[in-house]
């Protein structure tokens, strides 16, 4: 198994959670115990998920945490678009490229480990 370091979709996911968290950072005061903390947590989940899966000795256990980051992308997402239709931000072309990016790359390296 390679390095997580070495994953594209890991580095896609620590470019995600970075552009969240400069988003974030714009947000009103009255969010932060609301929408920041969350999607600042979902963002980090996602790396870390990656993380953690590609430091297991095997495929099996690394795909079982690659199935979570799908549900943490979503949720990120989902919380996204609350924050553009709450007006908290005007949106980011940025994080809305990489939300995609993550997503379609973590399901072409599941469909590889399956195929494996």
């Amino acid at each position: 198994m390679a390095d997580h370091k070495d994953l594209e979709v890991w580095k896609m996911a620590i470019e995600l959670a970075k552009a969240v968290y400069e988003l974030t950072a714009e947000f009103p005061a009255s969010e932060v115990y609301g929408l920041v903390p969350q999607m600042r947590r979902s963002a980090v989940s996602i790396a870390s998920n990656i993380a953690e899966g590609a430091a297991r000795n095997a495929d099996k256990e690394f795909m079982h945490f690659l199935y979570v980051t799908p549900g943490s992308t979503a949720e990120l997402d989902t919380q996204y678009i609350l924050s553009k239709e709450l007006q908290l931000t005007g949106g980011s072309a940025k994080v809305e490229k990489d939300i995609e990016s993550v997503r379609r790359l973590t399901l072409g390296l599941i469909r590889h480990l399956k195929n494996k």
